[in-house]
């Protein structure tokens, strides 16, 4: 049997750390927090903690680079797959177990939860300018990358070993997960969505000095992708 871990990004989540692992656990026995340089508490209430493992950064780098912690730790600990799950309440540990047989169900690479695939009871209305944000930029991967997402941002994951080995992000912020579908679909990696309710628990929630513009925030994203398929491409040059 396919052994899994699952790891959560944290930075200053001491409102909901401790709920949600305790509920995380119930669904995922080998656990692995990133705690991204948290200042509010998060620490020591992992630090109270011997059922997960935590890795600390000693300050805060961003959320793409505690995940590229967590992909370094499950390549380097011979997992067969990670899932990635937030620390914000927003997603639903229960779920963890049918990312991980999505994998092998659809002979997928990544599964990739998206908000926008179906509809659930209890949905929230998503912030109008994050839901057209998204849209954007989730039409503009499908247009250059040739994928088929509906969600592009989504953080709920679950990733093969093969997928591990293969995905190599640098950007160390909120755009990483564009950087993940530009090196997948240079890889080949097969990409398949599993449908999540969409929970928003914070509707004014920061992402942070000037991304919180509208603006800037598409125009970063856009960058990110323009520098990842310069990377993907150059990679190939020197290749060949």
């Amino acid at each position: 049997m396919a052994k899994f871990l699952t790891a959560l990004p944290v930075f200053n989540e001491a409102a909901h750390v401790s709920g949600v692992l305790d509920e995380v656990l119930r669904f995922a026995p080998h656990v692995l927090v990133v705690d991204d340089g948290s200042s509010d508490g998060t620490a020591e209430l992992l630090a109270a903690r011997h059922d997960v493992q935590v890795v600390r950064h000693p300050e805060n780098r961003g959320y793409g680079a505690a995940l590229a912690t967590a992909f370094q730790a499950a390549r380097a600990g011979g997992w067969d797959g990670l899932v990635t799950i937030d620390c914000d309440g927003q997603h639903q540990p229960r779920l963890i177990p049918e990312f991980m047989t999505t994998l092998a169900a659809r002979r997928a690479d990544i599964v990739s939860g998206s908000r926008y695939l179906a509809t659930f009871s209890g949905d929230s209305e998503p912030p109008a300018t994050r839901r057209r944000i998204n849209a954007e930029i989730t039409a503009e991967i499908n247009a250059r990358l040739g994928l088929t997402l509906t969600d592009a941002f989504c953080g709920f994951k679950a990733y093969s070993r093969r997928a591990l080995e293969r995905l190599a992000p640098t950007e160390p912020g909120y755009a990483m997960p564009l950087e993940v579908w530009v090196q997948a679909a240079a890889a080949g990696l097969t990409v398949a969505e599993l449908p999540v309710p969409l929970v928003y628990l914070d509707l004014a929630r920061s992402f942070g000095g000037a991304l919180d513009d509208a603006a800037t925030r598409l125009a970063y994203y856009r960058r990110v992708l323009d520098r990842a398929e310069s990377a993907v491409a150059a990679a190939a040059s020197a290749a060949s």
